[in-house]
Parts: C-alpha cells; sequence; structure tokens
C-alpha cells in the first residue's frame, strides 16, 4: 500500500495546481486522473483570461503558480481586452492550442520532484476519527496520506444531453464516476446538482472566412506570466460572426426539443454564460447575437463556435448553424452538448478550502460550483498552499478581498448562496483599482517567495521592476515643464490647453488627454522599459482614485478584524432576523465583515451582532476584574 504525505484527486486545472504546490512544498504528492492523455484538458473554449479571469492568472503566477506559463507557451492569438475603458477591466485573453497546453502541463508534472502522476479512478476517501487519511481506488487498492485535495471538475455523476438523448459521460466523451458521490454523501456532505455546456465545433476547411469579420492578435511583449517576456509568435486570427432571424426562428421552432426547456436538465446553469436558447427566450427583441469562430490548435482543422452553446438535437444543430453567414456549408466535428454533474455546496469549507467537518480534506475547483478554468486553478493553488501550511504546523494564508481576486473568489464561494456556477468578474471586487492585472506582482510576489513558490530571482526581478516604477513616478514629480509658445504649441496638436505657469511631469500626465507617450514631444526622456509606460501613467493618472479605495480598505479591514467566536448560537441572540440566523449558522462567518456579505442578512442583523460582539466583551472585562479582586461577579 503506497503512502503519500498528499493526494490530489483530478488532474485539470485546479488538481495540477494543487499538486505542483504542496509538491514545491516539500510534500510527497500523488495526483490521480481518470485518463492520462487528458491532464490539463479544456473541454470547453481552449481560451485563458479576459476580464476577472486575466487578473486571477497572473495572482496565480505572482503566487509561483503554473497557469501563467502554461498559457504563454501555448497562445494562439493574445490581445488586450477592454482598451477604451479604464485600468482596472483592462485584461489580458489568449487563445490557446488546446492539445499543446494540455502537453506541457503533463510535462511539467512528470519532472516535477515529489509528484507523481498516475491514471486511476478513486471511488472512496478514506476517514478516520475525523481526518482524512487515503483514498480507495476502483481497483480496490488503497493508498494513503496525511491530506486528500478533491478536485474532480465535472466529474462527477456527469450526465450529457443532447436533445432527447442522455448518456453519463464527462466533458468530451470522458468517464464519469458514481462512487465518489456516494463517498462524499455518506461523509456528511451536501451535493449540488449543477449544469454547464458547450458550443459545436466545425472543420475549419468548411467555412467561409470572407462573410466573416477577422479580429488579429495583438504584439504583446507582456504575457500572463511576468517570469519573463512573451515569444512572440504568428497569431493566427480569430473571427466574428452573427446568428440571424433564420437562426433564431429554427431554435424557437425547436425549443421544446432542447433538453434544457424539455425538463430534462435538472441542474443550474451559469447565467453569464448562457445558452443559445437561454438568449434567444430571454431576448426576444435581439435579432443577433455574436458567433465567434475560434482556432483549437495549430496541427487542426477543429474550430471552436463560441456563443452557440445548445442542448438542441444533433440534426437540429447543422441546421441552426448553417443559418449563419459564413457557416453555410459547415461540417461539424463535434455536436453541442449540455452537462450536468454533482458539485458541493462551498459553504461547508472554511476560508483555507478545507473542510469544515473532515480535517485535512480540501476541495478545489469547479466541484465548489465555480466555472471556469481560471477559478478552477486559482482555488486549486490555495487549496494545496493550505494543505501544505497545515501539514507544516504553519498558519494558513487567506487572501483577503482587498489583495487579491482570488480572495474575493474565494470569500464569495464560502460566504455566499451559490445558486448557480460562480463566475469570477471586475464587478464583484470592491477594490479593483487596487486589484489590477498589472499590478499582482506587487502584491503577492512575497507570499510566493515566503513559501518556496517563487525564486528568489524571480522575487528580486519583482522589487526591481517596482523600484523603477516609483523612481520614474519622483522624476517626473521633479520634472518642470515651462510655458513657452513651442510647448503650447505642442500642447495644442496633443488637443491639450496651453500652460500658464510651471508644472511638473506628474501634473501634465494628469490631464485626461496627455499619455506617458506624449510627454516625449514635450523633452521627457524615459528611464524606465517600454512595458513598463503604462504602469506609471496609471499610477499618476488614478493616484486620488487608488488613495480613496485605500481609505476604504482601511474601513474594511476593521469589520475583518471584529472577529466572531466559532461557539456563537446565533439563534439564541435576540433582535436577528430568522434568515440570518439561519444564514449564520450555515455559514458560521468569522469576522463581521465575512458576516455582512451573506446574502439574507440586513444591516440591521449587522448592528445587532456589534451589539452582541460589545456586551460579550464588557461581560469579559467585568468577569476579569471580579476574578482579579478576589470575587466572580
Amino acid at each position: 500500500m503506497d503512502k503519500f504525505d498528499v493526494i490530489v484527486i483530478g488532474a485539470g486545472h485546479a488538481g495540477c495546481e494543487a499538486a505542483l504546490a504542496t509538491a514545491r512544498m516539500g510534500f510527497r504528492t500523488v495526483v490521480f486522473t481518470i485518463a492520462l492523455d487528458n491532464v490539463a484538458l479544456m473541454p470547453c473554449n481552449p481560451s485563458i483570461g479576459g476580464p476577472g479571469k486575466a487578473h486571477l492568472v497572473r495572482e496565480i503566477d505572482a503566487l509561483g503558480g503554473e497557469m501563467g506559463r502554461n498559457t504563454d507557451y501555448a497562445y494562439m492569438h493574445i490581445r488586450v481586452l477592454n482598451t477604451r475603458k479604464g485600468p482596472a477591466v483592462q485584461a489580458l485573453r489568449a487563445q490557446t492550442d488546446r492539445k499543446l497546453y494540455s502537453w506541457r502541463m503533463r510535462q511539467v508534472l512528470e519532472r516535477e520532484p515529489n509528484l507523481y502522476l498516475r491514471e486511476g479512478c478513486v471511488q472512496d476517501i478514506l476517514v478516520r476519527g475525523g481526518k482524512a487519511e487515503g483514498v480507495v481506488l476502483e481497483t480496490g487498492e488503497k493508498v494513503t496520506a496525511r491530506a486528500v485535495i478533491v478536485a474532480t471538475g465535472t466529474y462527477m455523476r456527469s450526465l450529457i444531453h443532447v436533445g432527447e438523448v442522455h448518456y453519463e459521460a464527462g466533458p468530451q466523451a470522458q468517464r464519469t464516476t458514481h462512487g465518489l458521490s456516494r463517498s462524499l454523501e455518506e461523509l456528511g456532505f451536501k451535493l449540488a446538482r449543477f449544469k454547464t455546456g458547450t458550443p459545436p465545433r466545425a472543420n475549419s476547411r468548411s467555412l467561409n472566412y470572407s462573410r466573416m469579420t477577422p479580429l488579429k492578435g495583438e504584439p504583446v511583449s507582456q504575457g500572463f506570466s511576468f517570469r519573463g517576456k512573451l515569444v512572440p509568435k504568428e497569431q493566427v486570427p480569430c473571427w466574428l460572426t452573427y446568428t440571424t432571424k433564420e437562426t433564431h426562428a429554427i431554435m424557437s421552432a425547436n425549443l421544446h426539443r432542447t433538453a434544457l426547456y424539455s425538463g430534462a436538465i435538472v441542474g443550474i446553469g451559469p447565467r453569464y454564460c448562457p445558452s443559445l436558447e437561454s438568449k434567444i427566450v430571454q431576448f426576444p427583441d435581439r435579432d443577433s447575437h455574436q458567433v465567434y469562430v475560434e482556432p483549437e490548435g495549430w496541427d487542426t482543422q477543429e474550430v471552436y463556435l463560441a456563443g452557440l452553446s445548445t442542448s438542441l438535437p444533433a440534426d437540429v444543430q447543422v441546421e441552426l448553424v448553417r443559418s449563419i453567414p459564413g457557416l453555410e456549408n459547415v461540417e461539424l466535428m463535434r455536436m453541442a452538448y449540455a452537462i450536468e454533474y454533482d458539485c458541493l455546496g462551498p459553504h461547508q469549507l472554511w476560508k483555507t478550502l478545507e473542510a469544515r467537518s473532515i480535517s485535512g480534506l480540501y476541495f478545489a475547483g469547479q466541484i465548489n460550483g465555480s466555472s471556469g478554468y481560471e477559478e478552477a486553478a486559482a482555488q486549486g493553488l490555495m487549496a494545496g498552499i493550505n494543505c501544505g501550511l497545515k501539514l507544516k504546523g504553519d498558519p494558513p494564508l487567506i487572501l483577503g478581498r482587498d489583495e487579491a481576486y482570488i480572495g474575493v473568489l474565494i470569500d464569495d464561494l464560502v460566504t455566499k448562496t451559490i445558486a448557480e456556477p460562480y463566475r469570477m468578474m471586475t464587478s464583484l471586487a470592491e477594490y479593483r483599482l487596487l486589484l489590477r492585472q498589472d499590478n499582482a506582482d506587487r502584491r503577492l510576489a512575497e507570499y510566493g517567495r515566503d513559501l518556496g513558490l517563487l525564486s528568489e530571482e524571480d522575487y528580486d526581478s519583482v522589487q526591481r521592476k517596482w523600484d523603477s516604477v516609483e523612481k520614474e513616478i519622483e522624476a517626473l514629480s521633479s520634472w518642470r515643464v515651462t510655458p513657452s509658445e513651442d510647448v503650447n504649441r505642442i500642447l495644442a496638436e496633443i488637443g491639450s490647453a496651453p500652460l500658464q505657469h510651471v508644472v511638473s511631469g506628474e501634473e501634465l500626465l494628469r490631464r485626461p488627454e496627455m499619455s506617458y507617450r506624449k510627454l516625449a514631444a514635450l523633452g521627457w526622456i524615459s528611464g524606465v522599459d517600454g512595458d513598463l509606460w503604462d504602469i506609471v501613467e496609471t499610477e499618476i493618472k488614478y493616484a486620488g482614485y487608488i488613495r480613496k479605495q485605500e481609505r476604504a480598505v482601511e474601513r474594511f479591514r476593521k469589520l475583518e478584524a471584529r472577529r466572531l467566536p466559532e461557539w456563537l448560537n446565533y439563534e439564541e441572540i435576540a433582535g436577528l432576523s430568522r434568515e440570518a440566523q439561519e444564514k449564520l449558522t450555515a455559514v458560521r462567518p468569522e469576522s463581521i465583515g465575512q458576516a455582512s456579505r451573506i446574502a439574507g442578512g440586513s444591516p440591521a442583523d449587522i448592528s445587532v451582532l456589534l451589539i452582541y460582539l460589545q456586551q460579550l466583551r464588557g461581560t469579559a472585562q467585568r468577569t476579569s476584574q471580579g476574578v482579579e479582586g478576589g470575587r466572580l461577579e
């Protein structure tokens, strides 16, 4: 019987990051996967990034995770989204080669010391005395460990729907598992049923690209990883087309045959990534919806039809897709499908992602009710980190909502009611101007270094980068621009108001129409690498807003510092609403701040809690004084 320090169940995006974290922290780790050929599989769109999601990947990289480097290696097309909006929501997005992404991640796992990659299906989790101590494979083999991390994605009791056809399978016709769901239920965990889906894939040679709009990649020098420059490539284009009135008519005529609207699907799907049938039903006045044609790899003709996720029957899918410009003669290589699967109510977890009821048992990824590769990888990394810290006997790493999108993600999962697959978006972060994708290394690299996941060399590189940014800002604040005929002429050409008095370069750059690059026309000589110009400009232009958010963070931290005892009986606290009592009892928040974010609560309930805590503190002080004075009050 093999014995390890850590067992990771699943080698998807969560499992890979979890296993690499514990192995790199010095623990003998084994990761089990249903199929070795599908490590880090991208069963849906082979893309990484986008608003909120790119921020997660940059944070994963700053902590020493692998997703950013893997994406930079496998990208085929990359660009920055939301460039016309503020820096808080600007985000990288890359289309990757699906097979290349999987291949490299498998290589990383296979070559990592302390990490053992094995094919095998876990059926049971072994628990003794309230502590996880191993697993049982379907072969009957027992494998023991000091901790177990469950990262099974959408494979537990998964059910595929294609119109009236339903069959048990995981994504892309892989195996599903029943044993693990049963094992978790026997251990007392409450499972939910969620649903997601994927669009059809087409043969590129059957498409008429002249009827579509090309979306070209961009020359990006800094990819998702801070640890090196992005290697330039001749990028492949993506393409944009639209559904038509005919498309919508076909869908409406066959709506009753979709698994979603026939009643065959009971699981709840993602609101922010709806199927085509949902979009047509919910937005009946829309004449068209966007369809993105995106390549799946360098060496395949298979393309992904983003925006056409559906559970229509196969014959109708062909008819529907051929009603779209450029796809009139489409040859479908894979049919779209919806998939239902078991997941865990994440309120059953601590913020470390360890189960509240069983020591040493962690959960990460889509099993926690989230959606997306990036959300899964972030959870996997944090589960691995906290598992390793616990095995070392060290305090856990809990990232705050003011420190990282990862903190927002995990806090939302364990605190709020997750009624649908959770997707990270920039709107969910209260302090998103502080949590930009360009400063993730500044915020988190020290954690990565201290954990042993980020090398001293990489950490020192981060420090040098931000030292140079600060020196550049200081230099701009010292540089003086004096009004003159030539200066005002240049400003007029730029579209900026003339100077009436001497100003610093920093003051000049705060003007909305002024950019860092335009300062060169006025004689400014940059002292930093061109990749840092946008960061310098952001730090100066948004300095006032950044300070305002920093003050808000100070107020937030005061609420987070007001700890709630684990033993509180909320049902006995007079004045709390019944709903608040139920939600507080279920979530067991660790602080007043976390309690304030529980769905169903109210400001009045928080006021009651604050008063109750004050009363407890007063009682404790009087008791302490009474004991010291030789009497008990």
